[in-house]
């Protein structure tokens, strides 16, 4: 899967979850790093830096994705496997 697709898919599945993605400037203290899965007044959103590369993008909605069960959805196996697979 080319990796601007598999981000447009990663999003699209985040949406049909609930969950917000927002892409944010992030500098200075509030910058840990490129960005991650948080809860906004109860609600989960995953912030992520706009400057971040594709493949970075990617690596943080998965990562974020995974805490969320998935099998009530019909996923791409190729996507599928990106989702259940080992952590980094």
């Amino acid at each position: 899967m080319k990796d601007e697709y598999l981000l447009d898919q990663l999003e699209a599945l985040a949406q049909r979850l609930g969950i917000s993605v927002r892409y944010e400037m992030l500098s200075g203290e509030e910058a840990s790093g490129a960005g991650g899965l948080c809860r906004v007044k109860g609600r989960p959103v995953v912030i992520i830096h706009t400057q971040a590369a594709t493949h970075v993008k990617i690596r943080i909605l998965i990562e974020s994705l995974k805490q969320f069960p998935l099998d009530d959805f019909y996923l791409k196996p190729a996507l599928r496997e990106l989702l259940e697979g080992p952590g980094d």
